[in-house]
């Protein structure tokens, strides 16, 4: 799995018009997951996100965590994040894992992100055209690899 998280003090996704998630001050996560992915990425991952202390404390210094903050997250599936482009300008996805594949993954995801922080967690669409609008706090982007854990 692979995911970009942004520090957010609001971001939303609307599908088709409709507003369907939107959050204050958190996180957002786009997730791209790849065949290989497993229960144990998912685990490894929430348990990463919602403990990365990337909030600032009363000094301003990068201490706090979502969790430390009661602040909220937004998960969007993102499968452009396994792009290969290694060959010519169109970029591959042959990597990302099809939708029988992720969206069975990315809504175990979800549902551990919710277990993990405590709270619902927004979500996208699946596979539609979604419009995501985000305010990045810092701005403060991070990216993180399941099979590099880093």
């Amino acid at each position: 799995m692979r995911a970009v998280i942004q520090r957010v003090s609001e971001a939303s996704v609307t599908v088709e018009g409709k507003r369907i998630s939107e959050i204050g001050m958190g996180l957002l996560v786009l997730l791209g997951i790849e065949e290989a992915d497993n229960n144990e990425d998912i685990s490894w991952l929430s348990r990463k996100i919602v403990n990365l202390r990337i909030f600032n404390d009363s000094e301003g210094v990068m201490n706090r965590s979502l969790l430390d903050i009661d602040g909220e997250a937004i998960v969007v599936s993102q499968f452009t994040l396994h792009a290969s482009t290694k060959k010519g300008n169109r970029p591959s996805y042959i990597k990302a894992a099809k939708p029988d594949i992720a969206i069975p993954l990315y809504e175990v995801f979800v549902g551990q992100m919710e277990q993990d922080l405590g709270k619902k967690v927004g979500t996208g669409i699946f596979g539609a055209d979604m419009k995501v609008a985000l305010l990045n706090d810092g701005p403060v982007t991070i990216c993180i690899d399941t099979k590099k854990k880093e």
